[in-house]
């Protein structure tokens, strides 16, 4: 794709960018109907229950049969919602999952978009799906709705600080914005991989992605028990699908990021192995990020608004800010 956009853009190319793109669409849509299922079939066996198994073999088409049921579900826009708003929101939420994907490397060949400032690309796009969830509570005119977009919008901006400090240390040691050439600096043995000289930032990373994705421990914009299911409660068919989908379009994207910053992304853990096709490596450590999001789902209870407020800015911000600060040092008398 990068190589395409070198050239002067013709039809011919524009046409390969658009079928690649709708690879990529497709892609993500396969990725998350079955991630949904995967997550049910994880936490079902850690909590000692079945999951799904009814619908297809091994419950293999449960999360096609929901698709579905929601394709063909009642629309429903309350009378005094704000309607044009009210539409919108959904999409503006969506729309920027699916984009950051073009900003990660996936081997040194298949990537979408090489960017000098792919990280800032990232973070600047994913903070826009904020505005689509405080937009869906305010539109739908009620108020348990309005409580999930705020507390959606407090969350979100105070975890999006520290995550993006968090990553400062990574930037610092690589020289560079450029999510390819951060890959690249982590050639080599595992210990050279970022998470290990930047276990502090790794640590706030993970966990600030966590709040980010709106997920067990944090998910209070959509805590059932206070809210109704919080800023989507009005949304029904495929608008309440689309908030759900990006949520899971942005498991995907956190994984995947995770994996390229801090987890080597296509680098074997040791030189000898590299004879594995790079995407296979890279595959792994996805795969094994998504596990741990599901994992940490399975097992944690959710925390209370102001332990949530209290441990962004009481200790993930600070130790995010002491990350930067050492690697700051490390780089200016050690290396």
């Amino acid at each position: 794709m990068s190589s395409l956009l070198q050239h002067s853009l013709t039809w011919g190319t524009f046409g390969l960018m658009l079928l690649a793109g709708i690879v990529m669409l497709l892609a993500v849509l396969g990725f998350v109907t079955y991630a949904i299922y995967f997550e049910r079939k994880v936490i079902g066996w850690m909590q000692l229950r079945i999951g799904p198994n009814r619908v297809g073999p091994l419950g293999l088409l449960q999360s096609v049969a929901d698709v579905l049921k929601l394709l063909i579900k009642e629309d429903t826009i309350p009378k005094k919602a704000e309607r044009d708003l009210f539409i919108l929101a959904p999409v503006i939420t969506f729309v920027p999952s699916f984009t950051v994907l073009a900003t990660i490397p996936y081997t040194p060949t298949i990537h979408f978009a090489n960017l000098d400032v792919g990280v800032l690309f990232y973070v600047a796009l994913s903070g826009i799906s904020t505005i689509g969830i405080v937009l869906g509570g305010w539109a739908s005119n009620n108020k348990y709705a309005l409580l999930g977009g705020m507390r959606s919008a407090a969350q979100m901006i105070s975890y999006e600080i520290p995550l993006v400090i968090s990553v400062v240390g990574v930037i610092l040691l690589s020289g560079s914005m450029n999510l390819q050439t951060i890959v690249e600096h982590q050639a080599g043995w595992f210990w050279q991989w970022n998470f290990v000289p930047q276990i502090l930032g790794f640590i706030v990373f993970i966990i600030a992605g966590i709040s980010e994705l709106n997920r067990t421990p944090f998910d209070l914009p959509e805590a059932e028990s206070e809210l109704v299911a919080g800023y989507h409660v009005e949304y029904s068919g495929f608008r309440f699908a689309f908030f759900m989908l990006a949520e899971y379009v942005y498991v995907a994207a956190i994984a995947a990021l995770t994996t390229a910053m801090f987890l080597g992304g296509w680098h074997a853990p040791a030189p000898f192995l590299e004879f594995i096709p790079g995407f296979v490596w890279f595959l792994l450590k996805f795969s094994f990020i998504v596990f741990t999001l599901f994992w940490i789902r399975a097992t944690m209870p959710r925390i209370r608004a102001d332990q949530l407020m209290g441990l962004g800015w009481k200790w993930l911000l600070p130790i995010s800010l002491i990350n930067v600060f050492i690697t700051a040092i490390f780089m200016e008398f050690v290396k």
